[in-house]
């Protein structure tokens, strides 16, 4: 898409981010007249003068055409937030990535996902926890979101490809590179059966600050993130932390109360996350059980424009059958027979008497 190369271009200068590239679209009228924008009318809209030189510079010397064009015989995909296979779930964190970048293939089966996380030194109960969890939540139809770091990350990763299953690796580099190296395998395999996703430039180094960032991806991109092991002052937690912000569920495994790396997850617990001891106690609060069977009818069942018509007016706000009834003229008959198709394909989910939301 046109639109896409200036969200790359915007994605190199250093500084404006997703809050700044939101002002600057609202105030020049579209991404393109951003990019175009002159000194002066950069100025105008506010934007300090430290940034509109970086951002001249960045138009001086990136070759938008020749820069898509690498990535495309990199096989990197680019998507931006105008794209319909941007992730639904990101549509709707604070300040989600303008542009994604992405070695693999995301799928419509991965709106059912779980994001498991945890210490890079797990003990032997964590290594196992994490195995069985994850090979039964596959079995389930879910993807596991992960962020390829040492110990519970990677176990998650490799459980979930070795169950025959999609797994989704958020990096916290750029795209072309992989961290920790030592992972390079693992992230092709990955990127053969799910995806690597960076909000980051080609060529970003991992450094400190950039983890964090990456964390509110992993919780964003899931329904429900399960913390398996991790220290009271694990980066699990910064994980968490982005997952209470953004209403996911938030889920951890009880550990020994001797153990230093169960600190966390029963800190976790005692504060209100749900303890786990099976994959059931995952699918049943986040109303999973039916994934994969929903997967199934989604991909058998074609689109239909009654079907859209109805699923279109559906929102993150509760909506009575009646209403809807009203606002498409439909028989009620109709329109219910419509929200159990829609409920059965994953679209929609009933969260009271006869009321419906977008089940993602």
């Amino acid at each position: 898409m046109e639109h896409t190369r200036y969200y790359l271009g915007f994605n190199y200068v250093n500084g404006i981010g997703p809050v700044r590239l939101d002002r600057l679209i609202e105030q020049c009228g579209s991404i393109e007249a951003a990019w175009h924008a002159s000194a002066t009318e950069l100025m105008a809209i506010g934007l300090e003068p430290k940034l509109i030189e970086a951002l001249v510079e960045t138009r001086r010397t990136l070759d938008l055409d020749r820069e898509m064009e690498r990535l495309r015989r990199a096989g990197v995909a680019l998507i931006d937030r105008e794209n319909p296979v941007y992730p639904a779930a990101l549509r709707h964190i604070p300040s989600p990535p303008p542009l994604l970048y992405v070695r693999g293939a995301l799928s419509d089966v991965d709106s059912w996902s779980v994001a498991v996380v945890g210490t890079r030194q797990p003990t032997s109960y964590g290594r196992e926890a994490t195995r069985r969890l994850t090979t039964r939540l596959v079995e389930a139809g879910v993807t596991i979101i992960s962020g390829l770091a040492l110990g519970i990350d990677s176990i998650a990763h490799m459980t979930a490809l070795d169950a025959g299953g999609r797994t989704l690796a958020v990096l916290p580099c750029g795209i072309d590179l992989v961290y920790p190296e030592r992972h390079d395998a693992l992230a092709r395999r990955i990127a053969d059966h799910g995806a690597l996703i960076s909000e980051f430039p080609p060529g970003t180094r991992p450094t400190p600050q950039l983890f964090p960032v990456r964390n509110r991806l992993i919780s964003g991109l899931a329904r429900g993130v399960l913390v398996v092991e991790a220290g009271i002052k694990s980066g699990a937690l910064i994980t968490v932390d982005y997952a209470l912000e953004q209403g996911r569920d938030v889920f951890a495994v009880p550990g020994p109360i001797f153990s230093p790396r169960s600190e966390g997850t029963n800190h976790l617990i005692r504060n209100g996350a749900g303890l786990v001891t099976c994959a059931g106690d995952i699918l049943e609060a986040l109303n999973m059980s039916t994934a994969a069977s929903q997967q199934e009818v989604r991909a058998a069942l074609p689109d239909d424009p009654v079907e859209a018509a109805v699923l279109a007016l559906v929102g993150y706000e509760p909506l009575h059958i009646d209403d809807l009834q009203r606002r498409t003229s439909m028989p009620v008959h109709e329109v219910s027979a419509t929200l159990t198709v829609l409920e059965l394909k994953g679209f929609v989910r009933q969260c009271a008497p006869m009321c419906y939301v977008l089940a993602h």
